[in-house]
């Protein structure tokens, strides 16, 4: 195989590990025990064997290949960049290779550590904040370098837009944020999000659990387009 058939594989197996994840999700919420809306219920309740006994499997089987289809690619990335030598740091990169790393980890042991009760939490936490800090950083390196070629026809610096754009994906996570701060406020009788949210006719745009798919949807989005445009020649 050559150098360019590897780098296409690698290249492929990210989006092909988004693919997966969406897939186990679908196949873990056919599987839960009742019902599963998933505007009033969380994605981490298809993960627990004791909640979703079923279908746990098919949501830690389509993470762990998620985080190992971002390994493949960022493997090539990392690559890419000491053969390039353009002196940048690869800040993006490394936190995408920590956020799949401790992707992985944590689907590969979804009842925990023995000898680290919180170590389970601790991987989940981090990958997930590896993914952002790399999406972020490599959206606005990518775009930044894009629209520098089409100054003549922006209003704004590049930097602007490429800020702009890296941004996005942080915006359902702060949209999150500000309505668990208002329900705490405001309706402080709410229990946490679930089917029992319809029953009472709360708000589905207050769910934290409609806002955490968004955010993986996002997520997707910005992973895929930001796989095809590095690995563009």
């Amino acid at each position: 195989m050559t150098a360019s058939a590897r780098k296409n594989l690698c290249a492929a197996a990210a989006p092909l590990g988004v693919l997966t994840f969406w897939c186990g999700l679908w196949m873990a919420a056919r599987r839960y025990p009742s019902e599963y809306d998933w505007r009033f219920i969380t994605i981490s309740r298809l993960g627990y064997a004791d909640r979703n006994p079923d279908g746990y499997r098919w949501a830690w089987g389509g993470l762990m290949l998620c985080g190992l289809g971002g390994l493949c690619w960022t493997a090539v990335l990392l690559r890419d960049w000491r053969r390039d030598g353009t002196g940048r740091r690869p800040v993006g990169i490394w936190a995408l290779a920590l956020g799949y790393v401790c992707m992985v980890g944590c689907a590969s042991l979804p009842g925990g550590f023995p000898l680290l009760p919180r170590g389970h939490d601790f991987l989940a936490v981090t990958a997930f904040f590896g993914v952002c800090i790399g999406i972020m950083q490599m959206t606005f390196q990518v775009t930044e370098r894009s629209l520098r070629q089409r100054t003549r026809s922006l209003l704004l610096s590049p930097r602007f837009y490429a800020g702009l754009l890296a941004g996005l994906p942080v915006s359902p996570i702060l949209i999150a944020a500000v309505t668990q701060a208002y329900i705490s406020h405001a309706r402080p009788e709410l229990p946490w999000v679930g089917l029992e949210w319809r029953v009472l006719g709360a708000p589905v745009y207050l769910s934290f659990a409609l806002w955490q798919w968004i955010t993986c949807a996002v997520f997707s989005v910005y992973s895929v387009t930001l796989c095809l445009m590095t690995m563009m020649p």
